[in-house]
């Protein structure tokens, strides 16, 4: 049946439009309830579960099915799903649409009372079809609906209805699903104390306005990890100089949480302010002791350089809410008996949560999720409910759950769908996959990997020519030969975007049987691989290159420190090491002339676990040692990528995926030239290579770590280099290695970025066919969005993890003492690193119950004076270091002061710190 609705629209220039907008009705569609007679052979899609919800409700005895409203919906079930979802569930949750329950609006009837009557309509429906299938104890659909009037409307209509909370109270065999009802409104669930602390957000419309007119901007809100009182806005649109808007101070923030996007009012410029060089965290139990915030916020507020002032704003509304679920801890109240508490989460961007519940004691100790459902003005903190009890706190299995779920990493295992797209076993080269393919199985090929490595992306080979050239090959697995455009595979590939490294568990972006087997270049068997292969002269000068989809045999997988030991062996002269030591030559000259052309060296340190057998706790913390090899392998990389970011933009200028690193602005290098200025060195900035040239340069004989020093802190100053789309940027230039052009092309196993730079090189080179996806730049735009989201939180997912073995290892070490160098001086504190473990942390000289010392701070050196002794960057200390497991929810390594000495605020080195690790102290009290 079609019925049709018209109405007239004026349109821009003036004229009128005619609209007709039509509904097609059908009669044909099944009520989806399984063994439904009436309906037999009409079921479209997905059915209801053939066993409807038990009747252990104290209100509906008889078995039913639920339907939630709209809103019941949103705020229930939709609270704890990460926004990107909402959309996809909504669609999987709808009712079907046919004759008997198309609801059409009425003359005077908004969108939401029209919304709510055909949900009632579609209940009522529900309930007289289903008696048909069982007169006797037929089952029932019970409305949910937190709505007073709906749920009034419903009943007189005889329809059973009750609001979520009824609903969940009346589960007698589940009470403690009441913990994870989401408070209905702000106002309704706001604290007994009236006091209002924050300002009202004004409404979207009102805020949309004052965009457009320039009133407020836009942006995106970023806490502040080091300080709860401080935060940053983001100015979408804005230009790069004048993007960032500082936030100081709670009334500032207004409810604002981490990665909202909200609307912020530019404050006169003699209310800016400067970034805050205070370390605060929230660490307090009253939740709504506002005198000591104020207190708190005075301090952030010094006397500073005028161009030190940063534009300063507040936020005046909220445009979207971006929360997710978040893991942490409750914070038990000291008042017994109680059912509010404070949930603390893990991230420390995020303020802390208030959350009813009658399980505290039960989930003391406990890593939990709480989702937030709203901020009342006269709260200090806002309002949440229990979700989820993931274990206990310190569990290696339970951390890590927490540490993919903070940093979103999709963990899940495969599911049959993305599988059934895996290549049946057992399987082989055939002719089919040789077509357009060259056979390049009779190279002395091999790979050169970390030690453990079974996801091998790239081999090399280095052989002399008859015209006395070399010919030198990178060949790169050939992923996208399995992973076809658009199936599953594909889609859940694209999503992953990249492998996670974790200390102990590697998170694949691709199922085991390709990243470890059919697509891993594992030595003595056939596998398929995209090679680039270059003519070069013995200075390393490229002659010509050519792309091909290849077949190859890698005759060895060597480890860093097996392929070094074979170059320097004067007894080994193999064709393997002969390719080495050729490929070593033509590295080393490649470096040079990168370097002379502008590219940074710069330095990070990493560490290694060692871990025990069988505990797999690890036992050996040290930092990561770099062979030629690294170097060796690191520079065929660079040139692979050149040479394909060349080739892809030459083919597809539009559509190319390539990687740009954009240059810091100037005052990103302020505290690196403060820094080397302390030491009598200069720095300069202007471009990559007066950088490069300058740390050259910044040498001492007395102080040969100091290079190094100033290699780590360089590395803080730079932007996040990310993926883009040529089409959709004028700005190519990768300032990092001084390239006008790059991309990745050598890591397809583990970056979905370049099996999609694979496909495009497979097209321009004619092995393979294009498809529409690929040359549309809007697609290729918001695929680079997901890309450089995903490639974040997996950097901060494998700091996370490494920190957290860290905590391992120094909990089974106990304290330690160590030499370190400061790399930031704070108003309260020192920021140190140390060498032998590449591990950096933070001495605080200001503690609570203790008599706060003399401090004084100069931001222009910068230094700090505490009572006679001053502490400028790169002064080196000693420090104890130790595990304070004090504050559960937050375990971290702490670090106190030994050397110099300062009356007041050094401790010996031999001295347990008596507020480390309370909990385990008390423990052993009680057992004696």
């Amino acid at each position: 049946m079609l019925k049709s609705k018209t109405f007239l629209k004026k349109t821009r220039a003036g004229g009128v439009m005619k609209i007709v907008r039509e509904h097609y009705l059908r009669d044909d569609i099944g009520c989806g309830a399984p063994g439904c007679a009436a309906c037999d052979g009409a079921h479209e899609g997905p059915v209801l579960e053939p066993q409807p919800l038990d009747p252990a409700s104290s209100l509906c005895p008889r078995p039913h099915y639920l339907l939630p409203d709209t809103n019941v919906l949103l705020h229930q079930i939709l609270s704890v799903w990460r926004p990107g979802t909402w959309a996809s569930v909504a669609s999987s949750l709808r009712l079907p649409g046919s004759l008997e329950t198309y609801v059409e609006q009425e003359q005077g009837e908004n969108a939401n009372d029209r919304n709510d009557r055909a949900i009632r309509v579609a209940a009522k429906w529900y309930n007289e079809h289903l008696k048909k299938m069982s007169a006797e104890n037929h089952l029932q659909v019970i409305f949910i609906t937190n709505d007073k009037k709906n749920k009034e409307k419903a009943i007189e209509e005889g329809i059973p209805a009750f609001t979520c909370e009824e609903y969940v109270k009346s589960l007698t065999a589940n009470p403690e699903l009441i913990d994870r009802l989401a408070c209905l409104s702000e106002e309704g669930n706001e604290i007994e104390s009236g006091r209002i602390i924050f300002s009202e957000h004004l409404p979207l419309s009102k805020l949309q306005q004052g965009i457009k007119s320039g009133t407020y901007l836009q942006g995106t809100f970023r806490a502040s990890r080091e300080n709860y009182l401080e935060a940053t806005v983001w100015v979408h649109g804005d230009t790069e100089e004048d993007k960032e808007i500082i936030l100081q101070g709670l009334k500032n923030l207004n409810r604002a949480v981490h990665e909202d996007i909200v609307a912020v009012e530019l404050l006169p410029k003699n209310q800016w302010v400067a970034p805050s060089s205070v370390v605060l965290h929230d660490e307090g139990q009253n939740e709504d002791d506002v005198e000591k915030e104020e207190e708190r916020e005075r301090i952030l507020k010094t006397a500073v350089n005028e161009k030190m002032l940063k534009p300063t704003g507040r936020v005046v509304g909220i445009i979207k809410r971006n929360w997710r679920p978040y893991c942490g801890m409750l914070s038990k109240s000291d008042i017994k008996e109680s059912r509010r508490h404070l949930f603390t989460p893990a991230d420390r961007r995020i303020p802390r949560i208030r959350i009813e519940t009658r399980q505290a004691s039960a989930l003391e100790g406990r890593r939990i999720i709480v989702a937030i459902d709203g901020w009342p003005r006269n709260s200090r903190y806002p309002n949440g409910h229990f979700v989820k009890n993931l274990g206990d706190v310190g569990d290696k299995e339970t951390e890590t759950e927490v540490l993919l779920l903070e940093h979103d990493v999709p963990h899940q295992p495969f599911s049959q769908a993305v599988l059934s797209f895996l290549p049946k076993m057992p399987w082989s080269i055939t002719e089919k996959d040789m077509k357009n393919r060259e056979d390049l199985r009779h190279l002395c090929v091999c790979s050169v990997d970390p030690p453990g490595c079974t996801d091998i992306d790239d081999a090399l080979h280095c052989r002399e020519l008859e015209n006395g050239n070399l010919e030198v090959g990178v060949h790169i697995a050939d992923v996208s030969h399995f992973i076809r455009p658009g199936n599953a595979l594909d889609q859940e590939s694209a999503r992953r975007g990249t492998t996670v490294y974790l200390c102990e568990k590697r998170i694949d972006m691709v199922p085991e049987l390709l990243s470890s087997n059919l697509c891993s270049l594992r030595c003595n068997v056939d596998r398929l691989a995209f090679s680039c292969i270059w003519e070069m002269n013995h200075n390393a000068e490229i002659l010509k290159v050519r792309f091909t989809k290849s077949a190859i045999n890698s005759k060895a997988s060597l480890t860093y420190a097996e392929a070094q030991m074979r170059i320097d062996s004067a007894a080994m002269n193999d064709d393997i090491t002969t390719s080495l030591r050729g490929l070593n030559k033509l590295a080393k000259i490649l470096k040079k002339r990168r370097i002379e052309k502008g590219a940074l060296t710069l330095s990070s340190p990493e560490v290694r676990f060692h871990m025990d057998s069988e505990t797999h706790d690890p036992i050996d913390l040290q930092t990561k040692e770099l062979r030629e090899t690294n170097s060796m392998v690191e520079e065929f990389m660079l040139l692979a990528n050149i040479s394909v970011a060349k080739k892809i933009h030459e083919e597809f200028s539009e559509h190319a995926l390539l990687r740009k690193h954009p240059a810091p602005p100037p005052s990103n290098y302020e505290i690196l030239v403060k820094a080397a200025k302390s030491k009598n060195l200069e720095i300069k900035t202007d471009t990559a290579k007066s950088l490069a040239d300058s740390l050259d340069r910044a040498d001492s004989a007395t102080f040969p770590y100091l290079n190094t020093l100033l290699r780590i802190l360089a590395t803080r100053c730079m932007m996040q280099a990310v993926y883009f789309c040529s089409g959709m940027d004028n700005d190519f230039h990768h300032y990092g290695l001084a390239s006008p052009i790059y991309t990745h092309f050598t890591s397809p196993i583990r970056r979905y970025a370049d099996i999609i730079v694979h496909r495009l090189l497979a097209v321009a080179i004619g092995a393979d066919c294009t498809y529409p996806e690929l040359t549309d730049k809007h697609k290729l735009a918001d695929l680079c969005k997901n890309l450089n989201f995903r490639h974040k939180m997996a950097q901060y997912a494998q700091r996370a993890s490494v920190a957290f073995h860290t905590q391992l290892f120094f909990k089974s070490k106990g304290i330690v003492s160590e030499e370190a160098y400061i790399l930031f001086v704070r108003k309260n504190a020192i920021v140190v690193l140390i060498p032998k473990y590449g591990l950096e942390g933070t001495v605080f000289f200001e503690e609570k119950d203790k008599p706060k010392p003399r401090l004084i701070y100069d931001d222009e050196i910068p230094s700090l004076k505490i009572e006679d002794t001053v502490f400028h960057i790169f002064d080196k200390v000693k420090v104890k270091i130790m595990l304070d497991s004090s504050n559960l929810q937050h375990q971290k390594i702490r670090m106190s002061l030994v050397e110099p000495q300062i009356r007041g605020i050094s401790i010996s080195a031999n001295t347990p710190n008596m507020d480390i690790d309370e909990p385990e102290r008390k423990k052993k009290k009680c057992e004696k």
